[in-house]
C-alpha cells in the first residue's frame, strides 16, 4: 500500500513543479496551441497557449511509478509494464500529431489514416502481448474472455480478442481527445476515472482469492495492485496538471496528453475485466462522443442541417451562451455521478453476486 502514497504523490509533484517548467520551455520554443476559426470566438484568446503538456503528465507517471517500485524495493510487473507501454506509446502517436501541428501551422496534425495507424499499432502491439506472461496459475494481463465487471465462462478465439482490445483503445482515446476542448475538462475528468481504477484495484487486491477466500472474491485478475499504482501515479499526475490546465488555462495538454490518458484508461479496463463497466467510468467521455457521432451523422442525413450548434457537446452549450467555466464544471458533475454509480454498480455486484 505504501506504494500506492509514494505513486500518487510524486504524480502530484512532479506535474505541480515540472508543468512550471515546461511551460517556460515551450512557450520559448514557440509551442503554442491553435485554435480553430469556427469555434467559439472566446477561445481565440487562447491562441498560442503553450501545447503538448501531455509530456509532463507521462514523464510524471514514468517517474512516479519507477520510483514508488524502488522506495517499497518491489519489482514492476508484467501488467504495469503494459501499461505503462500502451500510455506512453499512444502519447507518442499523440506527440507526433501536436508536433505537425505546430511546425506546418494547421489545426489538423497527422491525417487520420496516419493518426488511426499509429493508434492501431500500438493497441494491437498490447492486445498481443496482453494474452502473453501468464502467471502461475495460468492468468494472463489480458482475459480472452469479454468482462463487465467479471470475465464470462466463454472465450474468444485470440484474434477476436485483439480486435476487441483495439475497439475499446482506439475509441477510449479519441473520447479522451474530443472533450479536451475546454479549460481543464477532460483532465479533471481524467482524475475521477483513474482515482475509480484505483479503488477498483485495491479492492480487487484485498479480495483477492488467495488473501481472502469466498465465493465473491477475484482470481482471474493479474497483478491488480500494481495496475492501482500505476492508476494512482496517473491520478496525482493529471491531479497536479490541472492547477496549470484549469481556466485559464496556462497550459494544453494536447493529443500527447488526451490520447496517452485514454488509452490507459482502455488498458485498466482490460486488464481489470471491467471493460464494459468503463462506459459507466467515462460515462462523460462517451455522450461527448455519441454528440460528434449523431452530429455528422444528421449532417449527411439531412443533407447540411445541423443537430446541435456545434459538435463536441461542451462547444454546443458554449454557443448557448453558458460560461467555458460553468460548462466545465456542470460537466465535471456528470463525470463524478457516472462514476459513482460505476463505483456503486462494481461493489453492489460483489455484495450480491450477481
Amino acid at each position: 500500500m505504501r506504494a500506492l502514497l509514494f505513486a500518487g504523490s510524486l504524480g502530484l509533484i512532479g506535474t505541480l513543479l515540472g508543468t512550471r517548467w515546461a511551460i517556460a520551455i515551450l512557450a520559448k520554443q514557440g509551442y503554442g496551441q491553435l485554435i480553430r476559426d469556427d469555434g467559439p470566438t472566446s477561445h481565440h484568446t487562447k491562441r498560442g497557449t503553450p501545447t503538448m503538456g501531455g509530456l509532463v503528465i507521462i514523464l510524471a507517471t514514468l517517474v512516479a511509478y519507477f520510483a514508488a517500485k524502488l522506495l517499497t524495493r518491489d519489482l514492476p510487473s508484467a501488467s504495469a509494464m503494459l501499461l505503462l507501454f500502451l500510455f506512453v506509446g499512444l502519447g507518442a502517436v499523440g506527440f507526433v500529431d501536436d508536433y505537425i501541428k505546430i511546425v506546418k501551422q494547421r489545426n489538423l496534425g497527422l491525417r487520420s489514416k496516419a493518426k488511426f495507424g499509429g493508434q492501431t499499432f500500438v493497441a494491437v502491439a498490447f492486445g498481443w502481448l496482453s494474452l502473453q506472461f501468464a502467471d502461475s496459475r495460468g492468468f494472463a494481463p489480458a482475459s480472452p474472455a469479454i468482462s463487465f465487471i467479471r470475465v464470462v465462462n466463454w472465450e474468444l478465439p485470440a484474434i477476436l480478442v485483439i480486435i476487441w482490445v483495439l475497439i475499446i483503445i482506439v475509441g477510449t482515446s479519441n473520447a479522451v481527445n474530443l472533450t479536451d476542448g475546454l479549460d481543464g475538462l477532460a483532465t479533471g475528468s481524467a482524475v475521477m476515472v483513474f482515482g475509480a481504477y484505483t479503488l477498483v484495484g485495491i479492492w480487487q487486491n484485498n479480495q483477492f482469492c488467495a488473501i481472502t477466500p469466498g465465493e465473491e472474491c477475484y482470481n482471474a485478475i493479474r497483478d491488480p495492485l500494481d495496475l492501482a499504482v500505476v492508476a494512482a501515479a496517473i491520478t496525482g499526475a493529471c491531479f497536479g496538471f490541472l492547477w496549470w490546465n484549469a481556466s485559464p488555462a496556462q497550459i494544453i495538454m494536447g493529443d500527447t496528453g488526451s490520447l496517452s490518458l485514454g488509452g490507459a484508461m482502455a488498458g485498466l479496463a482490460v486488464m481489470s475485466r471491467t471493460e464494459l463497466l468503463l462506459l459507466v467510468f467515462g460515462g462523460l467521455f462517451a455522450v461527448i462522443t455519441l454528440s460528434v457521432i449523431l452530429q455528422v451523422g444528421f449532417f449527411k442525413l439531412s443533407k447540411g442541417r445541423r443537430l446541435l450548434r456545434m459538435a463536441p457537446l461542451h462547444h454546443h452549450f458554449e454557443l448557448l451562451g453558458w460560461a467555458e467555466v460553468t460548462v466545465v464544471i456542470r460537466f465535471w458533475i456528470i463525470c463524478g455521478i457516472s462514476v459513482a454509480l460505476g463505483l456503486g454498480i462494481f461493489y453492489a455486484e460483489w455484495v450480491l453476486g450477481v
